[in-house]
């Protein structure tokens, strides 16, 4: 297995310098690593350094992708002789969340899902909760207003800024009911090929229950408690494109280094 990471966008010959710690622990264990200009790929070329292996696995590490341009990277690997660890069905399975919410619905908190195009104010007013946490289908806003409402005449305004700081709204919108939880609690897992990881320890039961269900290949789960001691899945993601929150480069990369290289 290789890793593919995006290349600095000032220093073309180094990886970006968000990923450069984690390139650094991973040629360490014995992988590696090519990397790639994320805005000549975008603009259709696609030249990783050094240049794939015929055949070899390939798990991408870098920024989130649309479902377009990670479809395009998938042909891209494809076109080079290699194979991507995760197809694009599977991407959006964790990337999307609609696509795992139904099936953890007893253990996150109650969502709908709105087309892009709808009126969203109109749908909170038929839900009548307390309060509503909105975003698309992969972020919310963590800036301007922010995305926990209580009334929905606010909701025009965090559509607005939204599309003003995004760009986008990504598949549509997720609408999910506000729970109580506690400050500092939240925790990031990995699930990797049905195998949930923590950064020390083991993973609660519920993340082993998560793995359970969701047979996406690699996976992050991010837990966090309610005030009334359950533990509750506040969000899952894509294992390529989720931030090492919690973790230590090398703690994240003993994982990978005991599944693909059986390395103890």
């Amino acid at each position: 297995m290789q890793l593919l990471y995006p290349k600095s966008p000032l220093h073309s010959k180094q990886p970006d310098e968000q990923f450069a710690a984690e390139v650094d622990a991973f040629h360490a264990a014995g992988f590696e690593v090519s990397i790639f200009s994320v805005e000549d790929f975008q603009t259709g070329i696609f030249r990783p350094t050094p240049p794939l292996p015929n055949a070899a696995e390939i798990l991408y590490r870098g920024w989130m992708f649309s479902a377009a341009e990670y479809e395009a990277l998938v042909s891209a690997i494809s076109r080079a002789g290699a194979h991507p660890v995760t197809d694009c069905q599977t991407y959006l399975a964790s990337h999307h969340l609609p696509n795992w919410c139904s099936m953890l619905s007893d253990l996150t908190p109650e969502t709908r899902v709105y087309p892009s195009d709808c009126d969203l104010e109109a749908e909170l007013r038929a839900l009548d909760w307390p309060e509503y946490f909105i975003k698309d289908y992969v972020k919310s806003l963590k800036t301007s207003v922010g995305s926990r409402i209580s009334k929905p005449e606010h909701v025009a305004a965090v559509v607005s800024d939204m599309r003003r700081f995004r760009g986008i709204i990504e598949g549509g919108f997720c609408v999910r009911r506000v729970e109580n939880f506690l400050p500092d609690t939240e925790r990031r897992y990995f699930v990797l090929d049905g195998v949930p990881h923590a950064a020390s320890g083991d993973a609660p039961p519920i993340v082993h229950e998560c793995a359970k269900r969701l047979r996406s290949r690699f996976y992050s789960v991010d837990v966090v408690q309610r005030t009334d001691g359950e533990l509750r899945i506040v969000e899952v993601g894509d294992g390529q494109v989720s931030d090492l929150v919690g973790w230590t480069p090398e703690q994240f990369v003993i994982v990978l280094a005991r599944h693909f290289l059986h390395k103890q």
